[in-house]
């Protein structure tokens, strides 16, 4: 069926959502092909999608699809045991698809345990394994700008679904006639009826204590630190200030503007915290407030972005990178000191993520495994550590992408605990005198300099999505330099290297201990480039970090 039957289809039979009958009745031909044009995608992230209607868009019929084909997916393991986690964040529609999830697994005679109010995607992990469920469903776009939402799947090991399973899945949903083959049934009977129920409120208390024991300070803190918050509008407002206070932090102010849910997003319409603008409006707080620390959590809180004030008053934004290798350092010294490090401690991150932390993992006698891009194979490293009977040696993983997981209490990155640790560690240092940069100059001047910088470029609809895949091939054919940099050696993932699950990245070994790194994202219509330069000095890095990004813009004009 081509897109222009398959339009005039959903014409005739979604009439179920007044937004989407609206919007289909003023599409325009090119509208109508980037809608239709192919199925909305559906892999280890699950779903993600602009908010909209078409086969290509986030709506109530592809989400109770997705839902019924996960249904499907679970039966045969599951039977009549089968349950499910659902939670969802402050986008919009969020709690309508919610509540549309709920209703599909309700009338498949699935236990559904949904969230009553907005909350952190790590919670939904935690209660996946807390409340032994057979899988987990966040409807979320995470960091995504305002017209985005989705839909992301865990596994009963509260890890984000393996490839393997993410193809069952959509095996499964692939099968059905979005029309026809999709069961609901009455949220407000099925409550009734007992086949949904609202998770109790002391799971996101046994959640925060899990949070509050990754403590590792040992010993007395500042904890009347200036603390400047932002959620972004999204989920964090709660657990977050409430494990900050309850473990003794007095001095916190929650940027107003940003405090209450809206998947809006007024004041920060693209809310990433690794974006300077989602930054903005707290950094004018900091400065007003004269505050030591400002942090901010993107809308359904994984992520965690950190401010700090510069020798000049001036406030500095930290990469991912560095707050990265200043926990490890921080978490690595503490259990050393605190005797608390295991006999095999182990430290895992991305194969994009800084090698100095592989280095300062050394020197700690902490080994490093290191998985392709995604938090969902961190957690699934966690997982086989735990199938071992070695799961306490697991004692930090973290992204460049600002994730960050201190225990195994969930088994994806928490911005409720990596905004915890990131003021236990502020504490401590400041208690010490010493601030964020004095330390990071210190790893550096031990371990070596090496400057990280992640650039995306954008490819909107069908004309861009080829021209991705054609990018893709250009670069895997190789090339013999990159900027000023020969090209010592190529590794292409996705023929499956170190004992790694195939996936579309390529990695450039450069010279002089420099590296780049290009693949297609997996939640947007987007190529990521990654560089890592090795360097004296900054200043010398930033040089080299240039020369490779202008000579990487005449593949993506």
């Amino acid at each position: 069926m081509n897109y222009i039957d398959e339009y005039k289809r959903w014409c005739e039979l979604a009439v179920a959502d007044e937004e989407v009958v609206k919007e289909l009745n003023f599409m325009e031909e090119e509208q109508i092909e980037d809608a239709f044009y192919r199925n909305l995608a559906f892999g280890t992230g699950g779903l993600r999608g602009i908010i909209g209607a078409g086969t290509n868009r986030m709506n109530i019929y592809t989400v109770a699809k997705a839902s019924q084909g996960l249904a499907n997916y679970l039966a045969p393991m599951f039977g009549d045991k089968a349950s499910v986690v659902i939670g969802y964040d402050s986008r919009l529609k969020s709690d309508l698809f919610a509540k549309i999830a709920a209703e599909v697994f309700a009338a498949n005679g699935i236990a559904v345990h949904i969230w009553s109010n907005l909350i952190p995607v790590s919670a939904v992990s935690f209660a996946t394994r807390y409340l032994h469920t057979s899988a987990g469903v966040m409807i979320t776009a995470s960091h995504n700008p305002a017209e985005y939402n989705g839909y992301k799947v865990y596994g009963d090991d509260g890890c984000q679904i393996t490839t393997e399973a993410a193809a069952r899945i959509l095996t499964e949903i692939e099968k059905l006639n979005i029309f026809e083959d999709v069961k609901r049934i009455d949220f407000a009977q099925a409550m009734e009826d007992g086949k949904i129920s609202y998770i109790p409120d002391t799971v996101l208390t046994a959640f925060i204590e899990n949070v509050k024991a990754q403590s590792v300070a040992g010993c007395e803190i500042d904890k009347e630190a200036a603390i400047i918050y932002s959620p972004l509008n999204g989920t964090g407002l709660v657990p977050v200030t409430r494990t900050l206070k309850e473990m003794g932090y007095t001095n916190i102010t929650v940027v107003k503007e940003q405090e209450q849910s809206d998947g809006n997003f007024p004041t920060c319409p693209y809310p990433n915290p690794e974006s300077k603008e989602a930054m903005a409006l707290g950094l004018e707080y900091a400065a007003k407030k004269n505050a030591d620390l400002f942090l901010a959590t993107d809308p359904d809180c994984d992520r965690v972005g950190v401010a700090v004030k510069g020798k000049n008053g001036a406030y500095v934004l930290l990469s991912a990178n560095e707050i990265g290798l200043l926990l490890l350092d921080y978490i690595c010294e503490r259990r050393v000191a605190n005797e608390t490090m295991p006999q095999d401690p182990v430290m895992i991150k991305t194969i994009v993520t800084t090698d100095l932390g592989e280095r300062i993992a050394a020197h700690y006698g902490v080994r490093t495994i290191n998985v392709l891009t995604g938090f969902k194979f961190i957690g699934e490293q966690i997982g086989l550590l735990e199938k071992r009977g070695k799961e306490d040696s697991y004692i930090f993983g973290f992204e460049e992408s600002y994730g960050y997981l201190i225990g195994t209490y969930v088994r994806d990155k928490d911005g409720v605990g990596g905004a915890y640790l990131i003021c236990e560690m502020f504490s401590f240092y400041k208690m010490k005198g010493i601030s964020f940069l004095d330390k990071l100059n210190e790893i550096y001047s031990t371990y070596g300099y090496c400057f990280n910088t992640l650039h995306s470029y954008a490819f909107d609809g069908a004309v861009g999505f080829t021209k991705m895949q054609n990018i893709m091939e250009e670069f895997r054919k190789g090339l013999p330099i990159i900027g000023t940099k020969k090209v010592a050696k190529l590794l292409d993932y996705s023929k499956g290297l170190a004992g790694l699950p195939k996936s579309d990245v390529l990695k450039y070994l450069l010279t002089d201990n420099c590296s780049l790194v290009i693949r297609p994202s997996g939640t947007e219509p987007k190529l990521k480039t990654y560089i890592s330069v090795s360097a004296e000095n900054k200043e010398k890095a930033e040089t080299v970090e240039k020369e490779i990004v202008e000579y990487l813009a005449g593949f993506f004009d």
